[in-house]
């Protein structure tokens, strides 16, 4: 497949999330929500931010695929400074929601990330749940190399995304470990199994938000890797 007919392809499968309804089961307010959110900053913080990108505020990054910009928000939160973020979004719309959102300095870079040309200009890269949205083997493997071209040596990707496929969406592909290694061969990948499988969540925490921690305890209940692949 090209890479325009593949991004007009993940265009239609966003169109299609979108016009299910599916969003309303991502509310921030909540539990199986925030209680993920709040599982997966306590582990960038700990075992990413803190050993390897510190002082956050001298740091650039760059987040492919950034949607509205709510996880550039959250860093700049923890001390990121908005001057040092980029944010790259392929849909018009969610381009401009996230302009509405971040910080004016903030630069936006709308478009195909692939065709992004920043060599070794960032400390870090964001991808969150991007691959798992691109079904075509070519196309992943040529943003793969984009994102770690633009990533200087000592670098590194931050990667949160899913292993496990869902039966009922054929417009994601889960992407393990194997895969990911595949992606970026020349990367040294730390790994950590992190949020409580989205439907088991739901069905535990509306019975009460704690139960979630309790579930979240056994790793193999746990759908998504969230990995730093560092760039030697």
């Amino acid at each position: 497949m090209s890479r325009e007919q593949e991004t007009n392809a993940i265009s239609e499968r966003y169109a299609r999330r979108r016009e299910s309804g599916v969003q309303a089961l991502y509310d921030p307010l909540h539990p199986s929500v925030y209680l993920t959110q709040q599982e997966r900053e306590r582990v960038l913080i700990r075992r990413i931010l803190h050993p390897y990108l510190q002082p956050l505020a001298d740091r650039k990054l760059l987040e492919i695929g950034c949607g509205n910009g709510s996880n550039l928000i959250q860093l700049l939160k923890l001390g990121f400074r908005p001057e040092n973020l980029v944010a790259n979004e392929l849909l018009p719309e969610r381009v401009d929601e996230a302009r509405k959102l971040l910080p004016a300095a903030v630069e936006i870079l709308p478009g195909d990330a692939s065709l992004i040309d920043r060599f070794e200009a960032f400390d870090a890269i964001l991808l969150s749940t991007v691959f798992t949205s691109i079904l075509d083997d070519d196309f992943q493997e040529r943003l793969a190399a984009t994102a770690w071209r633009m990533v200087k040596p000592g670098g590194g990707i931050i990667w949160y995304d899913f292993t496990y496929n869902n039966p009922a969406n054929p417009d994601v592909r889960a992407v393990g470990l194997k895969r990911i290694g595949e992606l970026f061969p020349k990367g040294r990948i730390e790994t950590h199994r992190v949020t409580l499988a989205p439907p088991i969540a739901r069905r535990v925490t509306a019975i009460h938000p704690m139960l979630y921690r309790v579930f979240n305890v056994f790793p193999f209940l746990r759908s998504h890797l969230l990995c730093w692949i560092a760039r030697p």
